[in-house]
């Protein structure tokens, strides 16, 4: 008996890997295959408190929607995108849509994650594929060494080196967001205000 063997694309087994794995989030960054596990009840609290916060600071009034888990294509390889844990995003954002659940990315003001198990994509690859995006500002919640990070304004594809803020202190979100709103240390990567 034949046994007919098929090449999948990247593309094309990141959706299998998807369908196989509920809950899971799968990436492809800088042509490599990622999955990242079910966020942990710290992690999912630090998102809905960010929701409130966001709200609060009158995000919508400004033009602005927040969103978790929607898709940014990525420009540095055909197939690449992340999904960001959060992110501020233009209102009309779903005018941007290129293609599966991803979106371009210069409607993307902020985006935000937060550390689990592959703490090492959001401090590596991540920095370079939103900087190469042009996104303007990304905030990291390290909670693998207690920090956030906040890079921003990216020239030739890459950023400064990033702010670092410790616990007991808030940070500022950037002007370039469109609100005006200081996020605390703490409640970011306790996901406990």
């Amino acid at each position: 008996m034949a046994v007919m063997q098929q090449e999948l694309t990247l593309g094309e087994a990141a959706d299998q890997l998807a369908r196989a794995l509920p809950g899971h989030r799968v990436e492809i960054l800088q042509g490599r295959l990622t999955v990242t596990p079910p966020p942990d009840g710290s992690h999912a609290l630090s998102l809905s408190w960010l929701v409130v916060q966001f709200h609060m600071a009158g995000a919508r009034k400004a033009g602005l929607r927040y969103v978790q888990g929607v898709g940014l294509w990525l420009p540095t390889l055909p197939e690449d995108f992340a999904i960001p844990d959060f992110s501020v995003v233009d209102e009309d954002f779903r005018d941007a849509h290129v293609t599966k659940n991803h979106y371009a990315p210069d409607v993307f003001r902020m985006v935000v994650e937060v550390t689990s198990s592959n703490w090492s994509d959001d401090l590596g690859p991540k920095v370079e594929c939103y900087a190469q995006a042009g996104v303007s500002a990304y905030l990291i919640a390290d909670r693998k060494h207690g920090e956030v990070l906040l890079y921003q304004d990216p020239a030739d594809g890459k950023y400064p080196d990033p702010v670092r803020y410790k616990r007991g202190q808030s940070v500022p979100v950037p002007e370039s967001v469109g609100v005006s709103l200081e996020l605390s240390v703490d409640t970011l990567l306790d996901g406990d205000d």
